[in-house]
């Protein structure tokens, strides 16, 4: 239980307010610091010690400190720190190579960023000078990053703060499955359904469309997605228009989802994507992020280019070893069997909280949905609410969905049994705590309402 003062928070809170944008956006009433992790564990600046289930967003992928990573970074950073793509990169072509290897696109060409958001922004660079078009079609609730061009492709409007953008974007149904016109029917005929959607939109598009991009998780959207096999639907689709298939693998990739290496595998049906997208889990923190696309896509650019920071020195040997490590010690194996223990747990903790709507995910990418009990109606108070309660607990979670309704569950890819099953205890807490302060505060409400 954490039961430390909030001096030391506070206080950088206050200077944190005074020089940073209003809306940078962070978790918790009173924000904290993270000082130091190590494993599935992080401490912050007052001494209290968490287990970490959110990994920075995604991010810390196989574990805090990890001493391969830690071991590669410090002898780079003891050699040199940065050259530039101007130079040659030994460090940069080994990982492509296994990058590419990996990636299951044929001829495969390997562009290094900075993040996911400068991953999706190169994407559609080479997308739309391919196609000579600067029509995306993208999915309903979809998030691809905060840069001008990646807001112009979210589907989520919580993320979404201007209407202006260098692309002409058309929406189209299948990121979630729950909700929404479709929801009541079967997996088959859903898909039917946003294959018809497609269909229809593509009919009205005003010439060549570029791309289709699409997480095959949602990420900020709260976890969700479509059917298996959706996303090879719509390449079918696709493939007749000679549209391309972006899959946005920022959150999904590198054996999160278990069930397969890459979030569009199980959308397989109709081969490869041909551009895929990267970041986050790549780097265990490092500012990571890439393209792969095959040969003929990538190469089309008829201009010069460089990318400063892409693939530095000491970001590639912290990469090559972090992917090692996940490899050889089969982590996407993990997630599968530690992710398919926890989600269950999470569905018993569930079953008798009428807050919870849904379990969801697979993996170690699950989606616990809140909403006002008794009803289908989002409750973003009670997600901030089990956010608040799990902290307290020891236990850091994130949040997310169109109405920010959603929890997002995500730890690090090392996960333990026992620490599964610790995480599903201190989050039963949280959402047993949660419901009974909300069903206290709205029973004082409503008194207040009926004196009056």
């Amino acid at each position: 239980m954490v039961t430390a003062t909030e001096s030391a928070h506070a206080a950088l809170h206050a200077r944190h307010r005074a020089v940073l944008p209003d809306w940078l956006a962070t978790y918790y009433a009173r924000p904290i610091e993270l000082t130091h992790g190590e494993g599935r564990h992080v401490w912050d600046a007052e001494g209290n010690r968490y287990l970490d289930f959110f990994g920075g967003i995604l991010t810390t992928m196989t574990a805090h400190a990890l001493p391969e990573v830690t071991a590669a970074v410090t002898e780079q950073a003891g050699k040199i720190l940065h050259s530039s793509t101007l130079y040659l990169s030994r460090q940069a072509v080994e990982l492509a190579e296994r990058i590419a290897r990996l990636s299951g696109i044929p001829d495969a060409r390997v562009f290094f960023t900075t993040s996911g958001t400068e991953a999706n922004d190169t994407a559609l660079l080479l997308a739309t000078a391919y196609r000579r078009s600067n029509q995306v079609l993208a999915l309903r609730n979809s998030y691809h990053g905060r840069s001008f061009t990646s807001i112009g492709i979210t589907g989520n409007s919580a993320w979404s703060p201007t209407s202006l953008s260098p692309l002409q974007t058309l929406y189209v149904h299948g990121g979630v499955r729950s909700r929404g016109p479709y929801a009541h029917l079967t997996d088959a005929e859903f898909t039917a359904a946003c294959v018809a959607d497609l269909e229809d939109i593509l009919g009205q598009a005003n010439g060549t469309v570029a791309a289709l991009i699409a997480e095959p998780v949602q990420g900020v959207g709260g976890f969700t997605s479509g059917p298996d096999g959706l996303l090879a639907a719509f390449k079918r689709v696709l493939d007749r228009h000679g549209i391309l298939w972006i899959t946005d693998e920022v959150q999904t990739g590198w054996g999160r989802t278990g069930d397969n290496f890459w979030g569009w595998q199980a959308h397989s049906g109709s081969g490869a994507p041909d551009i895929l997208t990267f970041a986050k889990g790549i780097g265990n923190g490092m500012s990571m992020g890439g393209v792969v696309a095959r040969a003929d896509v990538m190469n089309c650019l008829n201009a010069n280019s460089i990318s400063t920071f892409g693939g530095s020195p000491i970001t590639t040997a912290g990469a090559l070893a972090n992917l090692t490590y996940l490899l050889d010690h089969d982590l996407q194996g993990n997630a599968r069997r530690v992710g398919g223990l926890l989600k269950a747990r999470l569905t018993a903790v569930s079953a008798g909280l009428g807050i919870v709507r849904e379990v969801r995910g697979r993996g170690l990418m699950l989606g616990v949905e809140l909403v006002e009990p008794g009803t289908d109606t989002p409750s973003p108070a009670a997600a901030s609410a089990v956010l608040e309660a799990a902290r307290a607990h020891g236990l850091l979670i994130g949040k997310g969905g169109l109405a920010g309704n959603v929890l997002r569950i995500a730890p690090p890819l090392s996960l333990t049994v026992a620490e599964a099953e610790e995480g599903a205890d201190l989050l039963e807490a949280a959402l047993k705590q949660a419901q009974s302060e909300l069903a206290d505060q709205s029973s004082s409400e409503s008194e207040g309402g009926t004196a009056q």
